[in-house]
């Protein structure tokens, strides 16, 4: 079947649309004096800002947005790093807390590539660093991924073998293409993320599994666009704007960019939720962002392989 690509214009309307409704909600970010209680309550609420940061420099790398996207993008990662990390000391307070938590160490990393500097919060993550319980820490593969992806955006020595951690991932058994199920589908889209360091080196993607991909994804991306799974959907349009030859399937951009809200933001599944803002805000924060993510791979793309 002969694939026809997305045009540029549908890539980064969704994108536009997705920075839009971030940039009017950056106040639904902030943490409260209930989040910094207790230290769970801070690590889980700190997740949403890490990605915040991710997408916004992907935006910036990727070199695909406008004057206008380009400033709402500077004043979001300045506000991210100002007012909800207070310059970096709320991660140094939890690196301290918690000094076997990558958390600070992954929302750090992004952060640092941009030129921020926190010397205090690099020292303690040194210290971390020294201990064998460190690299002792248990979790799953795509997740020791994202650590070791870290500690290189640090310009440190990964704490553990990237190569044989990806090669004890879900994706890097090559496993028969119906056994997926949602959380290995996001398991998937996280090994590709922390693999290229969130697209900006998709060549590490060794041969057999872009190949894997290149066959499968496809049959993957329709899956979960009948299923109106935006979400996952959205990571896998990133995983396909990753690979040696994306298809950017027009059909399938058309039917992830008419799912989203005239406001911008994205549902996580079929419609937009009702609740308070604030309910609202959680539930679809991730799948926006990812939205603002996966136009920013597939635009760049798009517009080099125009060249």
């Amino acid at each position: 079947m002969i694939v026809t690509a997305a045009p540029p214009a549908l890539l980064h309307g969704v994108g536009d649309r997705a920075l839009t409704w971030l940039d009017d909600h950056r106040e639904h970010f902030r943490l409260t004096s209930e989040d910094r209680a207790t230290n769970r309550a801070l690590l889980e609420r700190l997740k949403p800002v890490g990605e915040l940061v991710i997408n916004m420099q992907v935006l910036f790398r990727e070199g695909v947005a406008g004057s206008r996207q380009r400033a709402r993008a500077g004043r979001l990662l300045d506000f991210a790093w100002r007012e909800l990390l207070d310059g970096g000391n709320i991660l140094a307070g939890l690196q301290h807390d918690e000094p076997f938590s990558p958390v600070p160490l992954e929302i750090y990393g992004s952060f640092h590539e941009l030129g921020h500097r926190h010397p205090e919060l690099e020292r303690a993550i040194a210290t971390a660093r020294q201990t064998l319980g460190w690299s002792a820490l248990e979790m799953v593969p795509n997740r020791r991924l994202g650590v070791l992806n870290a500690e290189r955006k640090l310009g440190l020595t990964p704490s553990g073998d990237i190569g044989r951690a990806l090669s004890r991932t879900w994706l890097a058994q090559l496993p028969e293409p119906w056994t997926v199920q949602l959380h290995t589908a996001y398991d998937v889209t996280h090994t590709v993320f922390h693999l290229t360091n969130w697209g900006a080196a998709p060549g590490r993607i060794p041969p057999k599994i872009a190949d894997y991909l290149t066959r499968y994804l496809p049959a993957w991306l329709e899956d979960w666009a009948d299923l109106g799974h935006w979400d996952l959907l959205g990571e896998l349009l990133v995983v396909d704007a990753c690979l040696p030859r994306p298809s950017l399937d027009a059909g399938v951009w058309e039917r992830f960019a008419a799912a989203q809200d005239a406001s911008g933001a994205m549902p996580l599944q079929r419609e937009m939720p009702d609740g308070d803002a604030d309910t609202v805000f959680d539930t679809v924060h991730h799948p926006t962002l990812v939205a603002a993510f996966a136009s920013a791979m597939a635009t760049s793309r798009a517009l080099s392989d125009a060249r």
